[in-house]
């Protein structure tokens, strides 16, 4: 997650723009990483396209391109010659030249993945195997002495490290593809929620507000409210629905910031589909510890007691979450358990880091993140798009969503052709 949430000034946010019936080729519901790298993609390829933005809150990164770890990952989890294996490496390598030609900062730390015991070297195998297949670079085996060389206070029987994994502020990186495209010609407009869209033969008509937008194609990238805005079109997918995950941060103090050098991530459990607690030195220096993933009542709630009532009743309403309920209500529980009690959140990073002491965590903040679930209780983990004619949604786009949004924009790109 990053803390500069402060709006583009060059971005419309007033009545400047309130002309009705404005046209333009293509309109992008929000302003997010993928939609913004959705436009500057279609001017890329076609310079002389009207693209209007639409972004409901009052400035960028307010949401989940803004709220995250910062991590760019090299795509070692992915299985070899799946979409999102290929969309991660293609990202990443488009990401770090963009970062370079805007003067964004970012640090190639490398990342450990650690085994704390035998049973789980044969996961962090199969990682291995896959990084490899993937493409990633100088992975390479750590035994107990040599995951000392990279981080002296943490323990483990084996380490896989991932000298590519590099830490940058993607806050930064939405705002400078905000001014990217406007210097392209493209308009962003904030503060304006969609509330309906109607297709006609000719395009569709957008809604928000007392304005309207005539456009010829829609993407919408809407995040948190993806499968709300998509149900705009009157297509709603009784298949799935986005069900939120609120993951908590906690920071280390600055006298155990030593403790972790660059990230640390366990090795992936099978039995749950998150992948638990894990150590990021982010750009700004400071230590982060977390995500957790714990079930959100409030999509856009930043709070531990943050209550959406809407929210609520669509996320117990819905048959997929009560069948995810019943197969993962062991880990469910613990980690539920672990979000509430500071000791037993600490007692999981010491696995990994034993000089840690509950005086050295604070609580720091969170993010929610948009995970599309489907009816049989079963989590999408990859890309998920809908088509209704002329609009194409997309409805989900898990990890490692942020470090692919260049490539994921080119592909939308090539689609809505």
């Amino acid at each position: 997650m990053t803390n500069s949430r402060a709006a583009v000034t060059p971005v419309e946010n007033g009545g400047a723009t309130q002309r009705r019936g404005a046209k333009a080729d293509v309109a992008i519901i929000g302003a997010g990483l993928i939609g913004l790298a959705t436009t500057r993609a279609l001017l890329i390829d076609k310079p002389r396209t009207r693209v209007v933005v639409l972004e409901k809150e009052p400035e960028l990164a307010r949401h989940q391109s803004g709220r995250n770890s910062g991590v760019i990952h090299a795509g070692i989890y992915y299985p070899p010659g799946s979409l999102k294996a290929k969309l991660c490496r293609d990202g990443r390598a488009e990401l770090l030249r963009f970062a370079d030609e805007h003067g964004i900062p970012y640090r190639r730390c490398g990342k450990v993945v650690v085994a704390v015991d035998e049973s789980e070297l044969g996961r962090l195998e199969e990682l291995h195997r896959r990084g490899a297949a993937n493409g990633a670079r100088g992975l390479a085996w750590l035994t107990p002495d040599a995951l000392a060389e990279h981080e002296p206070y943490v323990v483990g029987v084996r380490a896989l490290h991932v000298p590519e994994t590099a830490v940058i502020d993607f806050g930064a990186v939405t705002r400078a593809l905000a001014h990217e495209n406007e210097r392209r010609g493209a308009m962003i407009l904030l503060g304006r929620k969609v509330t309906a869209i109607e297709s006609r033969a000719d395009g569709h008509i957008l809604r928000f507000g007392d304005e309207r937008l005539e456009a010829r194609r829609v993407v919408t990238c809407a995040g948190l409210q993806s499968d709300r805005v998509a149900a705009l079109t009157g297509r709603a997918s009784r298949e799935h629905r986005i069900t939120p995950f609120r993951g908590d941060f906690h920071a280390l103090a600055p006298e155990a910031r030593s403790f972790i050098r660059g990230i640390v991530y366990p090795v992936p459990d099978p039995s749950f589909p998150f992948l638990g607690v894990h150590f990021t030195r982010r750009i700004d220096d400071e230590v982060w510890a977390g995500p957790n993933a714990v079930p959100a009542f409030s999509r856009e709630g930043y709070g531990r007691l943050s209550v959406s009532w809407r929210d609520t009743r669509d996320l117990i309403a819905f048959r997929g979450i009560w069948s995810l309920a019943r197969r993962y209500y062991r880990t469910g529980a613990a980690e539920i358990w672990r979000d509430l009690v500071k000791r037993a959140a600490v007692r999981e990073m010491r696995r990994y880091v034993p000089s840690l002491e509950p005086r050295h965590v604070r609580y720091a903040t969170c993010g929610v993140r948009a995970q599309a679930l489907a009816r049989d209780g079963t989590l999408v983990d990859d890309f998920l798009l809908e088509r209704d004619g002329g609009v194409l949604h997309v409805v989900n786009a898990p990890s490692p969503g942020a470090t692919a949004c260049l490539a994921i924009g080119r592909r939308l790109a090539k689609q809505l052709e």
